[in-house]
């Protein structure tokens, strides 16, 4: 007698909080050279599909899995939430970067690269404070009184969606200033005049002329 299995197969990063994210980053990062386990291990946390589960499905259906898994797992067209309401509190993005109080960079910068990891959660604590005032698409937010461990930790029950958004908004503008920075450095190691136009030429070609303009 045949019994009838129900798999759902999550469809956006909603379904999926920080400390789960990081859990599967961190047990994937231990397979890392087996990619067998590393599908079963997605398979299981992900839709609860255990190896024996898996071993009695037919081909057709394992790949459809795999296949709407990569779709899920490969997207990157997040977008920056400027709000995010947790326990009750709307907490609303840093309404001024190029204002935002230097103890706010000084926390933020003690992480060593922007990815999402362990210490994710403090930097969106600090991105993030509760909203004070509101007036159409204007806002205010609290004034950053130094960082809290218990307000970080709330940011690891939130979903991927809203860690994404903020992460890829970073991502985004990164990418830009490097390309414009690139192109700067470029214009000037071609009018530096200590440099003559032949050595010019191999030194930005090899991007070497560039990179010591970046230092």
């Amino acid at each position: 007698m045949k019994k009838q299995i129900e798999i759902t197969v999550p469809k956006n990063y909603s379904a999926i909080s920080l400390s789960k994210y990081i859990q599967i980053e961190n047990d994937m990062e231990q397979y890392k050279d087996d990619e067998q386990a590393q599908n079963a291990f997605l398979l299981y946390n992900l839709c609860g599909i255990t190896p024996k589960i898996a071993n009695s499905l037919d081909s057709e259906t394992l790949n459809k899995i795999n296949k709407d898994l990569s779709l899920f797992l490969n997207k990157t067209d997040f977008e920056l939430q400027r709000f995010v309401t947790i326990n009750g509190i709307k907490y609303g993005f840093e309404p001024n970067l190029s204002k935002m109080a230097y103890g706010a960079y000084l926390d933020i910068s003690k992480s060593q690269s922007l990815l999402i990891d362990r210490n994710w959660k403090n930097i969106m604590s600090i991105l993030y404070r509760p909203v004070i005032k509101e007036r159409g698409a204007l806002y205010s937010i609290e004034p950053y009184k130094g960082f809290d461990d218990e307000q970080a930790n709330q940011w690891l029950d939130v979903s991927m969606d809203i860690h994404f958004g903020c992460f890829f908004f970073f991502n985004r503008i990164l990418k830009e200033l490097t390309k414009d920075t690139l192109k700067s450095l470029r214009e000037q190691a071609l009018e530096d005049p200590e440099v003559n136009q032949h050595t010019k030429k191999i030194l930005v070609e090899s991007g070497e002329l560039i990179n010591r303009l970046l230092s």
